[in-house]
């Protein structure tokens, strides 16, 4: 063989390597931190290493948790701006933020550590007290990442529950609900000219659980056994709940004009106790599947070469959140480092 027929090969190797880093990249997990019997950061920040986990959530700017991860360069981070920071951001301007960043996050870890900023949580409709805040917020730091050198390095965006959707079924009559329309339009427009993504939270666990007479648990968990429900506007086949609602985000997007938007999903997971529908093996077949997904670079059936960016709710259970009893039980991991069920990120 002539040498530069060996070289054919070789490119071809490296060419799927690489490919296969970049889908891993693609999968995250948050750690959330409300609960009293958690290890120590740094012993959190060793569990991610050790699992391959390259990717976390992080829902505030916690000094204890932030310091665990500086000089982790094989871990990178989306950090969250907690709701009640927001109206003190808004009300000041970008040199103002830029301190804000540098105080609250940068002096703990380095810019290149951070992929994300996650401005709020769910805000549209949990907690709208501070919608007024969110797009000044956005500005703000927006100008912050631009005076810090850092727009195109790092992103910016807010997520979203996914009841901010009116429609979702079929996936191609996804729409939002209309009275935030007024609210959403303009932050549409400021994700689109800042190149940021759509953030959104979507659970089929939690529509299953709501009405786990008339929905297939088959569909909402990637079950082989799922049938196929083709959206008949376009013919498009779908056999799982969460390609239907990533879809459905996309034509809402589209009808809204802002179809070049990229969507991440920034939690999505099965709780292991506490609900209908909940435990282990189920929580394993969910997830796995997300994590067997993202790695193999599978998009949607409305986006099928675009892989979607997941993060994986949670780390831990946390003891210490409100709500159902489900939501204080989605650790993929026990407090003490062992996995609550078999799941591989490699």
């Amino acid at each position: 063989m002539k040498p530069h027929n060996l070289f054919i090969p070789f490119l071809l190797l490296l060419l799927l390597l690489l490919a296969a880093t970049a889908h891993a990249a693609n999968i995250g997990v948050c750690y959330g931190r409300v609960a009293d019997n958690l290890p120590p950061p740094p012993s959190a920040v060793n569990l991610l290493q050790s699992n391959s986990i390259s990717k976390i959530r992080l829902f505030n700017p916690d000094p204890s948790a932030l310091s665990a991860f500086s000089g982790k360069a094989d871990i990178r981070l989306m950090i969250g701006i907690p709701n009640e920071i927001l109206p003190q951001i808004a009300n000041g301007t970008g040199d103002s933020a830029a301190d804000w960043l540098t105080s609250n996050i940068f002096s703990h870890v380095t810019p290149t550590q951070v992929s994300h900023l996650a401005v709020g949580n769910e805000i549209l409709f949990k907690d709208p007290f501070y919608t007024p805040h969110l797009l000044p917020a956005l500005h703000n730091f927006h100008g912050a990442l631009k005076k810090l050198g850092l727009s195109d390095k790092i992103s910016i965006s807010t997520p979203h529950a996914a009841s901010v959707l009116a429609t979702s079924y079929p996936p191609s009559a996804g729409a939002f609900v209309p009275y935030i329309l007024p609210v959403l339009h303009p932050l549409l427009r400021f994700l689109a000219h800042a190149r940021a993504p759509l953030m959104i939270n979507i659970y089929p666990y939690f529509t299953y659980a709501a009405d786990p007479v008339n929905v297939p648990l088959a569909y909402a968990l990637f079950d082989p056994s799922a049938a196929v429900v083709r959206d008949n506007a376009n013919g498009k086949p779908y056999t799982n709940m969460f390609d239907a609602t990533v879809d459905a985000f996309v034509a809402a997007l589209e009808r809204e004009g802002f179809g070049e938007l990229e969507v991440v999903v920034t939690e999505t997971g099965w709780p292991t106790a506490g609900g209908a529908g909940a435990d282990a093996e189920k929580a394993r077949r969910y997830n796995g599947e997300i994590v067997k997904r993202v790695l193999g670079g599978v998009g949607t059936p409305r986006r099928p070469s675009t892989p979607v960016e997941v993060y994986l709710f949670g780390l831990f259970d946390e003891n210490g959140k409100g709500g159902e009893e489900f939501e204080r039980h989605f650790g993929i991991f026990h407090s003490n480092g062992e996995k609550a069920y078999d799941i591989s990120f490699a």
